[in-house]
């Protein structure tokens, strides 16, 4: 029994921590004793002894197991320090960054405020002349509506008075504002004369009856001639006589029909704006022509924009 103990004392010391050599020196101490007096020593003290050494036997296996258990606890806090040091320094830098951050901020704030005045005073007036030429488009806009309108409505009151006149002899058109009246020269004159025929006073009389009906407006006769030349006693050329015809067409038109002179001009163009080619009897034909030219009402059509 003896030697079993002295035996386990020896495994024990070899195999535990330092911190437990001082009570191993003192057990074998303790059986050495034992050992020289074993026919003094008694069996019940001996087994106390036993008890003793199991019971700080099993105090070492505590100690031993708490001292793991904190040398664990410990390695874990140091692994969650040097992480929190980590983000400690991750959240220094955004901090540092974010500070910067506002001081642009900051400043730009504070010269958008030293500008926002004279900012605020251009945008105002930009929207000003936005609305203002907004509103100049919308007056032209009904402005040229109206023109429109009663360009048509003189159009058709023509049509209608005129007839079922064949469409070579008389075109009526609408173009660039203006209202043309083409009647052809076989209507109006006889050929290489200047004086209106009976048969187209008629004709005349339907077109004057539209024209009072629009008292306003102005309009100009235009005497146009092919390109053959002509020389008489009475007329010198191609201009004498595309001129003469257009004072003898307004003369009935004042005349005889009552329009007011000063809405009328009389004026001649010679050959010089051809409808056709004047290689042709047909293409001559067509050119030898007196248009009448309603012209735009600029007058009316301003002062529509000026009450806009």
């Amino acid at each position: 029994m003896t030697e079993q103990i002295s035996s386990h004392l020896q495994m024990d010391f070899e195999n535990k921590p330092q911190i437990f050599i001082m009570k191993y020196f003192y057990l074998q101490a303790v059986f050495i004793v034992m050992i020289s007096m074993t026919s003094c020593v008694s069996s019940k003290k001996f087994n106390a002894l036993d008890t003793n050494y199991k019971k700080m036997e099993g105090e070492k296996n505590d100690c031993d197991t708490k001292l793991a258990q904190s040398q664990l606890a410990n390695d874990k806090l140091s692994t969650q320090s040097v992480y929190q040091q980590t983000e400690i320094n991750d959240l220094k830098k955004q901090v540092e960054e974010l500070t910067k951050h506002n001081v642009q901020v900051l400043n730009t704030l504070q010269d958008m405020s030293a500008m926002s005045n004279k900012q605020a005073e251009s945008v105002k007036q930009s929207l000003q002349s936005i609305g203002e030429k907004d509103n100049f488009i919308q007056g032209i806009q009904t402005a040229m509506a109206h023109r429109d309108s009663l360009n048509m409505s003189v159009v058709l009151n023509l049509k209608n008075a005129i007839g079922d006149i064949g469409n070579k002899d008389i075109m009526i058109k609408v173009d660039k504002s203006a209202i043309y009246i083409d009647i052809s020269d076989k209507l109006l004159f006889n050929s290489g004369k200047h004086t209106v025929t009976d048969n187209a006073k008629v004709i005349l009389g339907k077109v004057a009856k539209v024209l009072n009906a629009y008292p306003d407006m102005e309009f100009m006769v235009e005497g146009h001639t092919d390109s053959v030349s002509i020389h008489t006693p009475c007329l010198d050329d191609n201009w004498d006589l595309s001129v003469k015809r257009a004072a003898a067409v307004v003369r009935i038109l004042q005349n005889q029909y009552h329009i007011t002179p000063s809405r009328m001009i009389a004026a001649g163009r010679s050959q010089y704006i051809p409808l056709e080619a004047n290689i042709t009897a047909d293409g001559r034909a067509v050119n030898r022509r007196t248009r009448i030219v309603i012209l735009p009402q600029l007058d009316q059509f301003f002062k529509l924009l000026v009450k806009k």
